[in-house]
């Protein structure tokens, strides 16, 4: 614990500061985009998947650190070809749990070896994984935040039907909904989410900033705008304030996000408990009183 403690510094913070300004530019902004996506991720319980899909996207941007090419590029080709992959196999197959986990081990391998075969620092290898603080250039911004902006236009574009589709598959095909076009349309977007994201937070601990948000949200409202608005709001301040105690020490900020966003998660769970039981309180109360009338 001395050792952790002793590795924090706030010299020259805002020195610092200044130069993770794209990270925490694209933090704000993939946390923003990440609260729109949660909810269709949530509802339908595509929580593996998005696991499933931060593997073959690590595998693809550990293929382009090899090859000398976009690092970013390389995630979103690996991240999209999953999420097609996986989204057709499980309409064929209606098991897309299964799907996932066949293709996770895969992509991690495929990823280890291609870091493995590089031959350049150590902390690009690391920071694939764990995420990276200062890994993100003026390029690479432009890149992700153009991309989180079209991925967040798009879902509220389709926001109705998705929303149809999600909470009832059946009744949207019965209805003349294209469940089939929807599902896969979302995949892609899904897919290059988490690329924009695994190049902020890391491929492993992706779920913190596109799951855990909206996770949490839904454990205090189930109101669909409430949802987003709370979940970006978490993933905001999780993904921002990671990186702002970061630059204070030696410790990826994948720790800190992870933790903050658990935090949250527990503040959630524990207030919505207690609105169920306040609720529940007051209903058995108005049962008690209502004979006495």
């Amino acid at each position: 614990m001395e050792q952790f403690t002793s590795s924090f510094s706030t010299e020259d913070y805002w020195e610092l500061f200044w130069l993770v300004r794209n990270s925490v530019i694209t933090a704000a902004v993939l946390g923003l985009m990440g609260g729109v996506i949660g909810i269709f991720i949530m509802l339908r319980r595509s929580s593996l998947v998005v696991h499933g899909i931060a593997e073959i996207s690590f595998a693809g941007a550990a293929l382009a650190l090899l090859a000398g090419v976009d690092v970013v590029a390389g995630s979103a080709v690996g991240a999209v070809a999953a999420a097609v992959l996986i989204g057709i196999l499980s309409l064929r197959d209606r098991d897309t749990s299964a799907v996932t986990a066949v293709l996770m081990p895969f992509g991690l391998g495929l990823g280890i070896l291609f870091l493995h075969l590089y031959q350049g620092r150590s902390a690009n290898r690391f920071g694939l994984l764990t995420g990276q603080v200062v890994g993100v250039d003026d390029l690479q911004t432009r890149t992700l935040v153009t991309s989180a902006v079209l991925i967040s236009i798009v879902l509220v574009l389709i926001w109705r039907p998705l929303m149809f589709v999600s909470v009832d598959p059946q009744l949207a095909a019965a209805r003349g909904v294209s469940v089939g076009v929807l599902s896969m349309g979302f995949m892609v977007l899904l897919g290059l989410a988490v690329a924009m994201s695994v190049q902020v937070v890391g491929a492993l601990l992706v779920l913190s900033l596109l799951v855990v948000p909206s996770a949490a949200a839904l454990r205090v409202s189930s109101r669909p705008l409430t949802v987003v608005l709370l979940s970006s709001g978490i993933a905001v301040v999780s993904a921002v304030g990671g990186i702002m105690i970061a630059i204070t020490g030696t410790v990826p900020i994948s720790p800190y996000i992870t933790t903050l966003s658990f935090l949250f998660y527990v503040g959630c769970l524990l207030i919505g408990r207690r609105r169920r039981a306040t609720s529940v309180a007051r209903q058995t109360e108005r049962s008690l009183s209502k004979p006495s009338q």
